[in-house]
């Protein structure tokens, strides 16, 4: 007997604590993502790992079920502004997590998003246990190290296993800045790849085949998570469209555009957004 996943999309990566004037706000993949897809009327799985007392959780509790593994500390930002421009550091991290950290009725999931913050996660390790189901990896978390000042650097990475799993993969042209050759050895290995580049939309490759796409004209207010909101709406929209990725992804660039109209949860898509953007593009 088959047992059904009571959720239809499983979220995995840190939630983030970033350091901001005055405090601490809610950051991270997942924290983007899971009000992006509740949007989409998906019942969302969130699994994480933060500081056992992290109250910035609750925010994430009206748009589906947590399962936070419990750490010493939440995994925490912040961004130090200078003449040589914005510095990233991490301050402190969470715990690693697992496939074995997947709740039982979680495991037959269709959707599977893997949104790693601090290579806190194996993409080969949770491909291998979700090969029935979409998986997705937004691949910026991977391509960053620290030392002990915490000053967050770019490094590569690459793994043809994982990426043979791997349904979708998503970054941004700003994440390989210092690597930009990396989109040439991906677009080679990856079913379906996507980089994404703010309001000039984006490119999505597919069997050797670069296909533009583009974002709409908006006035930005907060470009923060747009990115994250793009890659949910992209594997959100997946069942309104057959599976069609290539129309997913046009989809995806415009409400990622209306995301930046708005700040922090708020910036998931409205259902209005969504029913509008899917008719737009129900024709092909």
């Amino acid at each position: 007997m088959t047992m059904t996943a009571e959720i239809d999309v499983l979220v995995v990566g840190h939630m983030t604590a970033d350091l901001v004037p005055g405090g601490k706000m809610l950051g991270g993949t997942v924290s983007y993502a899971a009000p992006t897809y509740a949007a989409f009327g998906r019942r969302v799985g969130v699994l994480t790992s933060a500081a056992y007392d992290e109250s910035l959780l609750n925010h994430l509790l009206p748009f589906g079920k947590v399962v936070s593994l419990p750490a010493s500390s939440s995994l925490t930002y912040e961004n130090v502004y200078s003449d040589r421009g914005r510095q990233q550091f991490v301050r402190a991290t969470a715990c690693n997590i697992r496939y074995g950290d997947v709740p039982n009725a979680w495991v037959d999931v269709p959707y599977v998003h893997l949104g790693p913050l601090a290579a806190e996660l194996e993409p080969l390790e949770m491909a291998r246990n979700f090969q029935n189901a979409t998986v997705m990896l937004t691949l910026q978390g991977l391509m960053r190290q620290w030392g002990e000042d915490g000053l967050v650097r770019f490094r590569p990475w690459f793994d043809a296993e994982a990426l043979r799993l791997i349904d979708i993969v998503i970054y941004s042209q700003e994440d390989i800045q210092q690597y930009p050759q990396l989109t040439e050895k991906l677009r080679d290995a990856c079913k379906h790849l996507v980089v994404t580049n703010g309001r000039n939309g984006g490119t999505y490759y597919n069997s050797g085949e670069a296909i533009r796409y583009a974002s709409a004209d908006v006035i930005p207010l907060d470009l923060t998570g747009a990115g994250d909101v793009f890659a949910a709406s992209l594997l959100g929209v997946l069942p309104f469209v057959d599976d069609d990725v290539p129309k997913a992804v046009r989809i995806a660039g415009r409400l990622a555009a209306y995301s930046v109209t708005r700040s922090g949860v708020d910036s998931a898509p409205t259902s209005e957004e969504i029913s509008r953007e899917v008719k737009r593009f129900q024709g092909g």
